[in-house]
C-alpha cells in the first residue's frame, strides 16, 4: 500500500477527497453545530448535538452525509481542551482512519481550520502518525477474502492523505514534518513485520540479511559475525545460548556516519532472539507462539538505523543486534553450565530461558571496545517487567539520569511511556555465585531489575540505559493505531531521542 500526502494552503481540495475529517473539542462543539456548512443547515447538527449522539468527548466519532463535496464527513472528538495531547490527537486519527478503511474510503482531508496557527505543525505531525500506524496490517500470508470479509486495502491502493486549510507561511514547516513522519512511520511498519514473521522465516540469517539490504539501501556500514569468528573472538555466553539451534546465530551492526569520524557513536543494542522456547528450561507451551516476538529490541534497533540514515541525522550511531535461536538439544546449553563472556567474567547460567541477558552481554561488551558516547538497550527481557508495569509503559534503567531522562521525554512526545526503576548496588548481591563470577538470575524478587544490574557488569563506565520492552512489544487484541501483533514499540522513541541531540 502507498500513501499520497496532499499539501493544500485552501479548501479547494475538499472537492477530491471521499471524507472531510474535523477533530472538535468539547468546548468547539456548540459553535461547529451552527457554523459547520452544509451540514448545519437544516438543523442536521443541531439534531445530533440534542440527541447526544455527539458532543466532542474523547474517542467520540460521527460519520455524516450529506448532498456535498465531500459527501461524507466524519467528527472526532477530543475531549476537554485543556487535557488534549500528542496522544489524544494520535488516538483520534486513528480511529478515524479505522473507520473510513472499513468503508473502503481511501481518501480523506483533514481539516486544520479549529487548530490554533502555532500548533498546526505539530497537530499535523501527530495526526499523520496516528493515520498512518492504523493503516498497518500483517498479512502477507493471508489470501484475499480467506475470513469471509475482505476489508482490506490491497497494495496497489493509493491512500490520499491531505490536510487543508493551512496557512501559507505554515505550508512549508507542515510539508517538511510530514515527510519526515512518512520515513518513521514505514520504519516502524518494517519493524513491526520483522516482529511478525514466524520462527520458521526469521532466522538469525535472516534478519542479518535485512540488515545488509538497509546497508545497500541507505549507504550505511554492516559487519556480520558467524559462528567461526564469534568464537575466535570469544562470545561465549551468546554461543551459550545459540548451541541448542540448528540455526547459527549472527553478530549484526550497522554504522552510519553523519557527524564525522572524530565524534564517539551512540551504541543501539537490539535483543534478536528469533525464537525463545527456553532451551532446556522449556517455556509452557500456552502462548509460546509468541515467542517468535522476543527479538522485538533487535527488530527496533535495525529500523532506526535505516530512518536516520535517510533523515540525514547529524550523528553517529552503530546499532548491534546479536541474533540467535534459543532451543532444546542434545547440544543445548544445560543448567548449571559455566561459560566465560567476552569481557572475560565468567557466567553461571542456572535458567537457559534468562538467555536475552547472556547475548546482550557480550554484544554490550563487543560495542564497548568502539568507545562510544552512550549505550542504550532495547529488550524484551523479563516476564516481571510485565508483572510490574504491565502493558502501558516500559521500564527503563541506567547508570546515567540526563540519559534515562532524556529517553523518558523522548517517549512521551512520540506516545511510548517509559518508567524508571531503581538500580541500587545491592540489587546485584542476588546475582552473587558460589561458582562463578555471576549467575545470570537473582531469583524471583525484583527479576526486571537483576536482569538490568546483570548488563550494568558489562558496561563498564560508559554512560548507559536499558529499556525492558516486554510488555510494550507485542499487542494482544489491538487497539487504535496498533492491530494485534508486533507494535514497533522503540522506534519512534530512539529517532525522537537522536533527532533532539
Amino acid at each position: 500500500m502507498s500513501m499520497e500526502i496532499v499539501y493544500p494552503c485552501s479548501a479547494t481540495v475538499k472537492q477530491d477527497v471521499a471524507c472531510r475529517i474535523i477533530m472538535v473539542s468539547a468546548q468547539q462543539w456548540p459553535n461547529l453545530v451552527h457554523s459547520l456548512s452544509p451540514w448545519s443547515e437544516g438543523g442536521i447538527l443541531q439534531s445530533v448535538a440534542d440527541e447526544g449522539e455527539f458532543s466532542g468527548k474523547t474517542e467520540q466519532t460521527l460519520l455524516l452525509h450529506a448532498n456535498a463535496k465531500p459527501s461524507r464527513l466524519m467528527l472526532v472528538g477530543l475531549g476537554d481542551e485543556t487535557k488534549i495531547t500528542s496522544r489524544v490527537y494520535r488516538t483520534a486519527a486513528s480511529l478515524a482512519v479505522q473507520q473510513l478503511r472499513q468503508c473502503h474510503l481511501s481518501s480523506w482531508v483533514f481539516d486544520l481550520h479549529l487548530c490554533c496557527a502555532d500548533t498546526v505543525v505539530d497537530v499535523a505531525d501527530c495526526l499523520f502518525d496516528g493515520a498512518l500506524l492504523e493503516l498497518y496490517r500483517f498479512e502477507r500470508y493471508k489470501s484475499p477474502g480467506a475470513d469471509g470479509k475482505d476489508a482490506r486495502l490491497s497494495d496497489a491502493d493509493v491512500i490520499c492523505c491531505a490536510f487543508g486549510a493551512i496557512a501559507v507561511d505554515s505550508l512549508a514547516a507542515v510539508q517538511q514534518r510530514l515527510t519526515q513522519r512518512k520515513i518513521i512511520s514505514a520504519g516502524v511498519c518494517l519493524a513491526r513485520d520483522l516482529v511478525n514473521e514466524p520462527g520458521n522465516v526469521k532466522t538469525p540469517s535472516y534478519l542479518a540479511q535485512i540488515a545488509w539490504q538497509l546497508a545497500e539501501e541507505h549507504h550505511l556500514k554492516c559487519t556480520l559475525l558467524g559462528p567461526a569468528e564469534l568464537e575466535r573472538q570469544g562470545f561465549g555466553a551468546l554461543l551459550a545460548v545459540a548451541k541448542g539451534s540448528i540455526c547459527e546465530p549472527r553478530l549484526i551492526a550497522l554504522e552510519y556516519t553523519g557527524a564525522g569520524d572524530a565524534s564517539a557513536p551512540i551504541a543501539l543494542v537490539g535483543k534478536g532472539v528469533t525464537f525463545d522456547s527456553g532451551g532446556i528450561s522449556l517455556k509452557p507451551g500456552e502462548g509460546m507462539d509468541q515467542m517468535k516476538m522476543d527479538m522485538a529490541g533487535g527488530a527496533a534497533v535495525l529500523a532506526t538505523m535505516g530512518i536516520i540514515a535517510q533523515l540525514q541525522l547529524p550523528v553517529n550511531v552503530i546499532g548491534v543486534v546479536p541474533a540467535v535461536e534459543n532451543m532444546p538439544s542434545d547440544r543445548a546449553t544445560r543448567p548449571g553450565d559455566i561459560v566465560t563472556s567476552l569481557s572475560g567474567q565468567t557466567i553461571e547460567i542456572l535458567n537457559t530461558d534468562a538467555e536475552g541477558r547472556l547475548i546482550l552481554a557480550d554484544a554490550i561488551a563487543w560495542v564497548g571496545k568502539k568507545n562510544p558516547a552512550m549505550i542504550i538497550d532495547l529488550a524484551t527481557l523479563t516476564g516481571a517487567c510485565i508483572m510490574a508495569l504491565g502493558h502501558h509503559a516500559s521500564a527503563v534503567l541506567g547508570n546515567d539520569d540526563e540519559l534515562v531522562q532524556g529517553l523518558r521525554q523522548a517517549g512521551e512526545k512520540v506516545g511510548e511511556r517509559l518508567w524508571q526503576l531503581p538500580l541500587f548496588e545491592e540489587y546485584a548481591d542476588q546475582l552473587k555465585s558460589q561458582v562463578a563470577d555471576m549467575k545470570n538470575i537473582g531469583g524471583r524478587p525484583a527479576g526486571t531489575i537483576t536482569a538490568a544490574a546483570f548488563l550494568q557488569k558489562f558496561v563498564a563506565e560508559i554512560p548507559w540505559a536499558h529499556l525492558d520492552i516486554a510488555g510494550t512489544a507485542w499487542e494482544e487484541k489491538g487497539k487504535p493505531g496498533q492491530p494485534s501483533g508486533g507494535t514497533g514499540f522503540g522506534v519512534r522513541l530512539l529517532v525522537e531521542y537522536l533527532q533532539s541531540r
